[in-house]
């Protein structure tokens, strides 16, 4: 009998904002994940790694402005984005690993530096929506406005760089993804939503965006033909009403009434509506599939019902 397939995506809280924080959190992520490979699923993950890609990019230019003159030069957001992918799945797949070792199970668990096509018209080229690195004076946003960026203020806190956020288009090593899956071993990939890039001829060019880690999942658990997607994410349930005295945790919806839910303007627009779009287009492009939406505790729970928000 084939195994059942699910992309996992985890959230901030899975992996913490920084090294030692990432170091801490990765122990009792791993053992949840161990606990699915366990139970005989076949498990790809996908990361997030704003706090991560952020300190990248800041540590990557103040080195450039602080040693100007030894050759130094600032690393684009494609590159920033490899980098956050190489560390973070470093740890993933070490503490993976070694999570399974200690209940006798050999597979391997393998790291993809994944690039992401994204398209160049995509309308979120000309609304950059993503708040990435440090905070600035006014003088420091002049110029990185002169150099072509965007930036905008922050209140009490100065200014901030913004990039875009295109939707995917394509994952260039799926087949590298589909292979290992196959092959029965634990994969991570499209950490970050993926290395953004577009296509120029033969060319892939690295642009300057930050992909919604959630639709990278969605669209990575339809081309993997996965069973579940599940969005990990720091709240249990999905919320109608959320953060009015009336909020009430969801556990169950079909697709029509989420597509009602955001007709509502249920969602927001930051947080949990990039979840819910990622979910239905999963689910809409196969049969029996279904998507989950709740937090690291509950994950296992929620695999037969008992927490989180399904939707069918």
């Amino acid at each position: 009998m084939a195994k059942k397939r699910i992309v996992m995506a985890l959230g901030h809280n899975a992996l913490g904002t920084n090294l030692p924080e990432q170091k801490a959190a990765v122990g009792p992520t791993a053992r949840v994940i161990a606990d699915f490979i366990q139970n005989g699923w076949q498990v790809a993950i996908v990361h997030s790694n704003a706090p991560q890609v952020g300190m990248i990019h800041t540590a990557m230019n103040e080195l450039c402005k602080n040693h100007a003159s030894e050759g130094y030069t600032p690393a684009p957001m494609s590159v920033c984005s490899a980098m956050s992918q190489g560390y973070i799945g470093y740890d993933l797949q070490s503490g993976i690993r070694s999570e399974l070792l200690r209940r006798g199970i050999y597979k391997p668990v393998s790291t993809i530096l994944t690039q992401v096509m994204v398209d160049p018209y995509d309308e979120s080229f000309y609304n950059p929506i993503k708040k990435i690195g440090r905070y600035m004076t006014r003088e420091e946003a002049d110029a990185e406005e002169a150099k072509g960026n965007y930036v905008t203020e922050v209140p009490e806190k100065g200014f901030q760089r913004i990039v875009s956020s295109p939707k995917p288009v394509a994952i260039v090593e799926i087949d590298a993804i589909r292979a290992l899956l196959d092959a029965d071993q634990i994969v991570i990939s499209c950490g970050g939503g993926g290395i953004p890039v577009l296509e120029q001829g033969s060319n892939l060019k690295g642009a300057s965006a930050v992909i919604e880690k959630d639709l990278t999942s969605g669209l990575l658990a339809k081309e993997v033909d996965a069973d579940v997607l599940m969005l990990v994410t720091t709240v249990d349930n999905v919320m109608l009403n959320y953060g009015t005295p009336d909020a009430k945790p969801i556990e169950h919806m079909t697709v029509a009434e989420a597509e009602e839910y955001i007709r509502q303007g249920q969602f927001e627009s930051a947080s949990m509506l990039p979840k819910v779009e990622a979910a239905l287009s999963f689910i809409k492009a196969g049969k029996g599939r279904s998507a989950i939406i709740t937090s690291m505790e509950h994950a296992q729970d929620s695999i037969s019902g008992h927490a989180g928000t399904t939707i069918e």
